[in-house]
């Protein structure tokens, strides 16, 4: 953290500790997070300054002194969310004119979306991009100066930033990035024009940040990146991913490691096999292939065939047989005909993934698919997303069915969703599953029978 920085947090601090004794009160803040778990830790490291300002967390808009809105541009139905929802703060800031509003992340690095929110919201106080995150005590301390709309969106990324603070939800979990941007460019995502290129943590920074980690009580952490395969790369040292994950197996009282995400073309037996020996590692391959189609693979720039894919799938299988897999999968890329979306069908009959995170094409402005031939009705994409989830729901059942009367490990990570007096946690191999038991487990990872294998979910006992 830059030293400026921490002046306009103390800075910050000050004024608020002054508020609390004026009124009697903590300002509050409320942050709303779109997108992937990238954003979630953008968003704890926002909260984290905002926590060291004095600021509480509050779930109630109407009460909050300050309210910041972590956008998602990854599909055009993120967007809107935040669009429309901007747009409803609008009477709250006439109701109280005091009420900070700001607007980051993806959203602001797409060209012309700070102008277009600038003109069209001119109630919101801040706009910032991913690049200057670091720099949100400043912007927040210039608006409290009274120096106006603070609108900074940063072109170029400006390295990696060690020593932010962080607020995490859970005391048990925590989400960890070890690299950040691409240098990917699928012709359908935006992720690199957004995000920047790739820029790896240096690994003696990432292990010690695990190591605190675990001495505050966590048990499992998430290694987030666009590409964790390519971790490392960068730094031309010889470090890679598999050297960081044999690391991190070594750290005492760290129980569980997972990642997200993992692309295809940079999978090597190498890291297979350190997931396979390690015992922390998690049994669980997020895979995303998109397409089962080579000739749509190739459109979308992912630079591998179906034959490859099918080839790592063999490997994973080889090496750990019970591991789960899951995937990403778009339907109705620009010129998919339908013998590309069977293709995706065989694919997926072939691996048989536990689940997967299937959508529509979004269409993304600025990126090379956006630019190409689309005549494939919306209608005609939708009825294909349909089927393909019906197969991979059946698929999904039949896994689970195997799991019926078997004990799992279970790291307890609250209440259920849907039944607050049952728990829910998460097994080794990403499936969620719903027993009954004490508040007190919440933390802990426990054995579970299974009592009733669902397609989506599996219910259970805690084994005696």
């Amino acid at each position: 953290m830059q030293e400026q920085d921490t002046y306009y947090l103390n800075e910050i601090c000050t004024q608020n500790a002054l508020y609390t004794q004026q009124t009697g009160r903590k300002k509050k803040c409320l942050t709303h997070t779109f997108g992937c778990q990238m954003n979630e830790r953008d968003s704890e490291i926002l909260f984290g300054f905002l926590a060291q300002m004095g600021y509480e967390k509050t779930d109630i808009e109407a009460e909050a002194d300050l309210v910041l809105f972590n956008t998602c541009c990854i599909r055009e139905k993120a967007e809107s969310k935040v669009l429309s929802h901007l747009g409803e703060l609008k009477k709250l800031k006439q109701k109280n004119p005091d009420m900070i509003i700001g607007v980051c992340g993806c959203m602001m690095q797409q060209k012309g979306m700070a102008d277009m929110i600038r003109s069209s919201a001119p109630y919101v106080d801040l706009i910032f991009g991913t690049h200057n995150l670091h720099h949100f005590p400043k912007y927040l301390y210039d608006v409290y100066q009274g120096k106006g709309r603070q609108i900074e969106v940063l072109d170029k990324e400006e390295g990696v930033q060690e020593g932010l603070p962080s607020y995490r939800e859970y005391p048990f979990k925590a989400l960890v990035n070890i690299v950040y941007g691409c240098n990917n460019f699928c012709t359908y995502c935006i992720v690199p024009y957004v995000r920047g290129r790739e820029r790896s943590r240096k690994q003696a920074d990432i292990v010690q940040e695990v190591k605190q980690l675990v001495a505050d009580g966590v048990v499992e952490i998430t290694l987030l990146g666009q590409n964790v395969n390519s971790y490392g790369l960068d730094l031309q040292d010889g470090t890679t991913f598999a050297g960081l994950l044999q690391e991190l197996d070594q750290i005492e009282g760290l129980r569980r490691i997972r990642y997200m995400t993992s692309h295809p073309k940079d999978l090597t037996e190498e890291l297979v096999k350190t997931i396979a020996e390690s015992s922390k590692v998690v049994d669980h391959f997020h895979l995303p292939v998109q397409s089962g189609s080579s000739r749509v693979l190739d459109l979308m720039n992912r630079r591998y065939t179906k034959e490859h894919y099918l080839h790592l799938i063999d490997m994973i299988r080889k090496y750990m047989p019970d591991a789960a897999i899951s995937t990403d999968i778009i339907v109705g890329f620009p010129g998919e005909t339908e013998e590309d979306f069977l293709e995706t069908i065989d694919l997926v009959q072939k691996v048989k993934f536990d689940s997967a995170f299937t959508f529509v094409y979004s269409k993304r402005t600025g990126t090379p698919a956006a630019r190409m031939e689309d005549p494939t009705s919306l209608e005609e994409k939708k009825e294909r997303l349909q089927r393909l989830n019906d197969a991979l729901s059946d698929i999904s059942r039949d896994i689970n069915d195997k799991l019926q009367d078997t004990v799992v490990e279970v790291l307890v990570e609250g209440p259920s969703k849907t039944n607050e007096a049952m728990l829910s946690g998460r097994t080794t191999t990403n499936k969620t599953v719903i027993f009954a038991g004490e508040p007190s487990l919440i933390g802990q990872i426990v054995s579970v029978k299974i009592t009733e294998a669902q397609t989506w979910i599996l219910k259970g006992a805690l084994a005696e």
